[in-house]
């Protein structure tokens, strides 16, 4: 019953967003029927999932989102799919991804409006999927802003953990000190069930805790890039605050320490760095299966020298440390999730400029949906926690969400 109703749903909306780069219907039929067969065991049990089409899955091919691999088949699963399987997930497809998790979008749309804005990238295809109700979770990775932004453009929870949570094996890597691999779902109660279930972190337990929320102590962080929000963004950080206070918690400003305005150009040189390294196979080999835009990453990339990479990785290890002490007065940072709603047109998918320096910093992130803004698309806000804080930023995250649902 649940797969057929997954993909009767697939069936009905898959020709206008187009979330799929596979989805296979007998396919799925099979898997359930073995499932059927077995015992009901697994915390993921019967649960149908999407998977992002950067993560390697042994019997479904694998594309990355390139032309070059248009054939791939993968031998085995990514880690993180194989640890699915075994806790009793369906899956149900490979979701969208952009090529090599960066710029050239693929086709899908925002389920929100398909004919004229993006759904955000590089996770397109899973946060369309689980904005339009296809599936209830999706694997999504996040090496600039690849879960927060499409969570924030489809108006989906998405949920970055803690970098290193989730083993990054059988994914195709484009910056290894970066990628960080999460989830989007409808809520924020399903983020922790669903990534607590893969980790073995009792994720969901803190979420019914009985902790008064007049302890919570919420920071606004505005980040050094403030000027880029939009009128939109300024209002719904003002909302997310005033609903925190409103439950108890007690809200101040939080200026970061300055050498953190650098983080943003440390991420940029870190990750083209990496990536230059990471797809010098493929550029030997197949350099005219490359987009332009992905060329000239690749092509920035190797013009930068080890000096500035090292010195870029310094700063980072040296912010992380920063931040720690800021969490000492804080437990929690409010932020913008994008400079506001999802942009109109196709061609492009959105600038990560709010969530490059948390995927630097490593730092756990839940973007949480609050309505739409001033013109009809969805808004939200990013809560950011401590390293290996993400009980606690998904704890706060939860509080948000129930207290604006409570308002609407």
């Amino acid at each position: 019953m649940v797969a057929r109703a997954g993909i009767a749903h697939i069936e009905e909306y898959e020709s206008a967003v187009h979330a799929w780069q596979y989805f296979d219907a007998t396919q799925v039929i099979a898997q359930a029927c073995l499932l059927d067969t077995q015992a009901h065991s697994g915390l993921l049990y019967g649960l149908p999932i999407a998977v992002k089409d950067l993560m390697d899955t042994a019997d479904m091919p694998t594309s990355y989102g390139s032309t070059i691999y248009e054939n791939h088949q993968p031998s085995v699963d990514a880690a993180c799919v194989a640890a699915t399987r075994s806790a009793g997930a369906l899956i149900m497809g490979k979701t969208v991804t952009t090529e090599f998790a960066t710029f050239r979008p693929g086709p899908t749309r925002n389920p929100r409006a398909v004919t004229d804005h993006t759904p955000g990238g590089s996770s397109s295809g899973s946060a369309a999927a689980v904005a339009c109700g296809m599936v209830p979770a999706a694997f999504a990775t996040q090496t600039a802003g690849s879960i927060v932004r499409p969570a924030a453009y489809c108006g989906v929870v998405g949920y970055k953990p803690t970098y290193g949570t989730l083993s990054l094996a059988g994914i195709k890597s484009l910056s290894p000190s970066l990628d960080t691999v999460g989830v989007l779902t409808r809520t924020v109660g399903d983020a922790a069930f669903f990534i607590g279930a893969l980790s073995r972190l009792p994720l969901s337990d803190v979420l019914n805790s009985d902790a008064a929320p007049s302890k919570l102590r919420i920071g606004i962080c505005r980040t050094p890039h403030w000027d880029r929000a939009d009128a939109g963004t300024r209002a719904v950080l003002e909302l997310a605050a005033r609903l925190l206070e409103s439950a108890g918690a007690v809200i101040s400003d939080v200026d970061l320490p300055a050498p953190c305005g650098g983080l943003t150009d440390a991420q940029i040189r870190i990750m083209g760095y990496e990536a230059a390294a990471a797809f010098a196979p493929e550029a030997r080999t197949h350099p005219e299966g490359f987009s332009d835009a992905f060329a000239a990453l690749l092509q920035a990339g190797r013009a930068i020298d080890g000096t500035s990479y090292v010195a870029a990785q310094v700063l980072a290890a040296a912010s992380r440390q920063m931040v720690a002490g800021v969490f000492d007065k804080v437990d929690i940072l409010l932020s913008p999730s994008t400079e506001g709603e999802a942009p109109a047109g196709l061609a492009a998918t959105g600038d990560p400029i709010f969530n490059r320096m948390w995927s630097l910093l490593g730092n756990p992130c839940v973007h949480v949906p609050l309505g739409n803004g001033p013109g009809g698309m969805p808004l939200g806000v990013t809560l950011t926690g401590p390293r290996w804080g993400d009980a606690r930023a998904l704890s706060a995250a939860n509080l948000l969400e129930r207290v604006f649902a409570s308002t609407n």
